[in-house]
């Protein structure tokens, strides 16, 4: 009798184990996809507009139509790696880097929404990695720094050195932290490829390869990000990011089919 009572309380902890972490994974439902053949690196998405990025090209496409609006095509010896962009007000706000080549070098660029015309630039120069995504919060600029095992990145370090540095608004560094070991192990040896801050307070990033999203939070202690929980995408990794127009909705890019892919987080 008493073999058969341990064995069921066992079984019971194994139960709720296995819920806990069941618990921790959510899945988003797909809604739409828009072929778009620049979508190889990330999108960016504002009420009326989606914006399909490539490594020296951004074009803009109608959400009711899907037709290409606008293009900006940029000297590919300039506008090397563009990772990712987002909307903040009339302007797309753009990471770039010089990704696979040595020193790693960063900056972000500014395009007019209705344009797409190049406005302005600020460079950081040599980074501690190459700059895959910029979001503004909080009063604060928020910038990753990505690290790679292999091609790109830099032999004095790896993805575990993936990096988030806050800034003024005149890029003055404030504060900086790592990210969770078990999101980090989920990059591979790849790194952070997009990032947006939600409206609920939390820290939404995706990675290279893999369909899902990492819901994170700052510490109130220590420089290593907390982990929350994880979102199953349609999509594999890349950049992504919030639809304007609807709350709890998010873009994301199938970068094998070239398509941004519309989904409602749950």
């Amino acid at each position: 009798m008493r073999t058969r009572t341990m064995a069921l309380l066992f079984c019971t902890a194994l139960v709720a184990v296995a819920s806990a972490q069941t618990q921790d994974v959510a899945a988003a439902k797909e809604l739409r996809r828009i072929p778009a053949e620049e979508a190889h690196q990330g999108v960016a998405s504002d009420a009326r507009f989606v914006y399909a990025i490539a490594d020296s090209k951004i074009a803009k496409y109608d959400k009711a139509t899907g037709k290409r609006v606008a293009l900006f095509e940029g000297d590919p010896s300039v506008f090397t790696h563009m990772n990712s962009c987002s909307v903040m007000g009339q302007e797309l706000m753009c990471a770039l880097s010089n990704f696979p080549n040595l020193p790693q070098i960063s900056s972000i660029e500014w395009f007019s929404t209705q344009t797409l015309k190049h406005l302005r630039s600020h460079s950081f120069g040599a980074t501690r990695g190459s700059i895959t995504w910029i979001d503004w919060h909080e009063g604060a600029w928020w910038v990753c720094y990505a690290n790679y095992d292999g091609k790109g990145g830099d032999p004095t370090r790896d993805h575990n050195a993936t990096l988030l540095v806050k800034y003024t608004p005149q890029f003055v560094e404030q504060a900086s932290w790592v990210f969770p070991k078990n999101v980090l192990e989920h990059f591979g040896h790849m790194s952070a490829s997009g990032g947006r801050w939600g409206k609920d307070g939390f820290l939404y990033v995706t990675g290279h390869d893999l369909a899902e999203m990492y819901v994170l939070k700052l510490p109130p202690a220590g420089a290593r990000l907390e982990y929350v929980r994880t979102i199953m995408l349609p999509t594999n990794g890349q950049a992504f990011d919030w639809d304007m127009a609807k709350p709890g909705h998010v873009w994301t890019i199938e970068r094998k089919r070239t398509e941004m892919v519309e989904s409602q987080l749950p």
